[in-house]
């Protein structure tokens, strides 16, 4: 299994107890559908390695405590601590409608409802909370926040993702306004 045919679901985060458990962060929209994962994709030295679950307790706020096949003991669990988890892309549920999963809009076409054609979706940052879309245009990596009213649909036939950008985004990324020629001269 490679990275290819997979989507992330998130990180082991720390050891839980002495026995081997992990508390995992599900990064995903909704974590109670994976209440009863049965496996998952461990990257170890880049490489996606099955581990079984023996037992899955969802927690607060994206977490769960698992207990994994083979792993009873602090330091096997310590080990996986930082290791991102993967599952397999034929596990997703199909999304109708304008409904996209992140992984799937990478290579759409951005197109914006005032400016047109601006660029190409390279990735999608989960960050704190906030994802967002990172596309090049005119030669800088701009950062698009993924709110409903900004993102307005995915047109998944012709790879097209329609967006409403905020006055102003793109030129907060294109300002060469600090340029190191406008500093004053140094009295003599």
């Amino acid at each position: 299994m490679t990275q290819d045919n997979c989507y992330l679901l998130g990180y082991i985060v720390r050891t839980h107890g002495t026995t081997g458990n992990v508390v995992i962060f599900l990064d995903v929209d909704y974590p109670e559908d994976y209440d009863e994962l049965d496996s998952v994709y461990v990257e170890i030295k880049g490489e996606l390695v099955p581990y079984f679950i023996e037992n899955i307790n969802l927690q607060k706020q994206s977490n769960a405590i698992v207990s994994f096949e083979d792993v009873n003991t602090i330091e096997k669990a310590q080990a996986l601590v930082g290791s991102a988890l993967y599952l397999s892309l034929d596990e997703l549920e199909e999304l109708g409608g304008e409904a996209f999963y992140y992984h799937e809009i990478k290579g759409y076409t951005v197109n914006d409802q005032t400016k047109g054609e601006l660029g190409v979706v390279r990735e999608v940052y989960s960050l704190n909370g906030q994802d967002l879309i990172a596309m090049d245009y005119q030669g800088c990596e701009v950062l698009i926040p993924t709110a409903e009213d900004i993102v307005l649909k995915a047109d998944k036939e012709n790879k097209v993702l329609l967006v409403n950008l905020p006055e102003g985004l793109l030129e907060v990324y294109l300002d060469n306004s600090t340029d190191a020629d406008n500093t004053p001269d140094d009295a003599d």
